[in-house]
């Protein structure tokens, strides 16, 4: 019976998620804070029903990729040459902040050490971990809220890719730092990355055309989004593989290609029926089954907190000042801030190294866990109540002014009479 256990997680999962994230919409939240915490109850923080296993974190890590091939397709190419230098301001700010006040957290926890000593190390890779950044979770709110390819939401999803960058460059230099660890040098890492990018580039050109060979001779036919699916994977798979590049940017790079096809808006929506219907709710689902509180004592529980809080907060001063200094105004800086507080995979993968390293013990993970699951519901609901602030300001203007109007005309009725 254990075999076929995984259609009962799969059954039961989907449509905690489904139904729950229905809610979520209901009461105003983005409908990702539903999934999640379908995830959350169904897992071991609460009712135990569904255990994390390989098979849904894989199903999971397609969904990742299918949400970040679809922000790459949807990409403006002009407002992202336009954002380009901003965002990778913004990105390094959004490193350098929270990594600083992740080691002072850490030490004014466990005491302060010389710089070099393992604990200052120990401190200085809690903030590499607090530095991450996931725009997996940003990308469903802002394309739920449609406002993914404007400015903000194109300066936010180029900036996290751009932090990832920066996230795999600080990491290898803390490992190193360590010796404990047998991973390439900066060097190395910095050829790899300029490589990948530049084969990317090159391969994408001819990717591109023959795609739009195929675009014209068999227009709006499955095998395009097919082909250009296939792609995505292929990519995303090459980034990880042989060049050490999270496989979510590999993904938006394939999407950035071919965001200037015909048959874009068709490939995004053919993939974005296998995305909402399986792998995008299994993504932010697995984010709540990852969640366990067994292992939680007093000082660590206060640490968590902590950690969560200067994390969130770390991201939303060093992203939001950097944008307020890059010429945008106040409330799209704060949206850039809110925007890049989410952290998912890639601080887990950060947090795996550092155990690997020796940098880290097994009790931090929770501590991490934690921070995921928080930004992963704070982000998408304050997101949303920024977005909405103007909207909602705009419609009572717009009822007042019917309102006067109707005054008005009724008062020139009486005059007629």
């Amino acid at each position: 019976m254990d075999g076929i256990q995984f259609l009962f997680d799969l059954a039961i999962l989907l449509f905690a998620a489904k139904m729950l994230g229905l809610l979520a919409k209901k009461i105003g939240a983005p409908e990702v804070v539903g999934e999640i915490m379908a995830g959350l109850i169904l897992g071991p923080a609460v009712f135990n029903l569904v255990q994390d296993s390989d098979f849904l974190s894989k199903m999971a890590e397609i969904g990742v990729i299918m949400l970040m091939f679809e922000a790459g397709l949807g990409t403006d190419l002009k407002e992202l040459k336009k954002t380009g230098l901003k965002a990778t301001l913004i990105a390094c700010a959004g490193v350098a902040v929270p990594m600083i006040l992740g080691t002072i957290l850490f030490m004014s926890f466990y005491g302060f050490a010389a710089p070099g000593s393992p604990e200052f190390l120990k401190g200085l890779f809690i903030g590499t971990i607090m530095s991450a950044t996931s725009v997996s979770i940003t990308v469903a709110a802002l394309k739920e809220l449609g406002k993914l390819n404007d400015t903000v939401g194109t300066t936010i999803t180029s900036a996290a890719i751009i932090d990832d960058v920066i996230g795999i460059v600080v990491l290898t230099v803390v490992i190193s730092m360590s010796g404990a660890s047998s991973e390439a040098g900066l060097g190395t890492v910095i050829i790899k990355v300029v490589l990948f990018f530049v084969i990317a580039i090159i391969s994408g050109y001819l990717i591109y055309k023959g795609m739009v060979w195929l675009d014209s001779n068999h227009p709006h036919t499955r095998r395009i989004p097919i082909v250009s699916l296939c792609y995505c994977f292929l990519l995303g798979f090459v980034a990880e593989q042989y060049f050490g590049i999270a496989d979510i940017t590999g993904a938006y790079v394939a999407g950035v290609i071919l965001c200037n096809l015909s048959d874009r808006d068709y490939i995004e929506s053919k993939v974005d029926v296998s995305s909402y219907m399986v792998f995008a709710p299994l993504f932010f689902a697995g984010i709540g089954l990852k969640t366990s509180i067994s292992s939680m004592n007093g000082l660590l529980l206060l640490f968590s907190i902590c950690f969560v809080l200067v994390a969130l907060i770390g991201k939303v001063i060093g992203c939001g000042l950097c944008s307020r200094i890059s010429g945008f105004n106040g409330k799209d800086s704060l949206k850039i801030g809110i925007g890049m507080m989410a952290r998912g995979e890639v601080a887990l993968i950060t947090a795996q190294k550092g155990l690997s390293a020796g940098l880290l013990t097994s009790d931090y993970f929770t501590a991490v866990i934690l921070l995921i699951l928080a930004s992963s519901i704070i982000t998408p609901i304050l997101l949303k109540r920024q977005y909405r602030e103007p909207s909602e300001k705009i419609c009572e203007t717009a009822d007042m002014n019917t309102s006067e109007s109707l005054s008005a005309s009724e008062s020139s009725s009486d005059l007629d009479d």
